[in-house]
């Protein structure tokens, strides 16, 4: 399996969402939920973040990718 685990740092580059609006989004379930790593440590399965980048530009165009 090829799952790649990114970190906070590089959701908000890919995104361009905050911090805040990152986790508030993952906690009302429209945005990927991290994963936890340790007790203080938390990343997000790229390929997630990249779905869910691709269904707002779809959104945008109507549906159409």
């Amino acid at each position: 399996m090829n799952t790649r685990l990114i970190k906070l740092k590089e959701v908000l580059t890919i995104t361009g969402l905050s911090r805040s609006h990152t986790y508030a989004l993952a906690q009302r379930g429209e945005f990927p939920q991290p994963v936890k790593l340790t007790e203080r440590s938390s990343a997000w399965v790229q390929a997630e973040v990249f779905d869910w980048v691709e269904s707002r530009i779809s959104a945008r165009n109507g549906g159409v990718a």
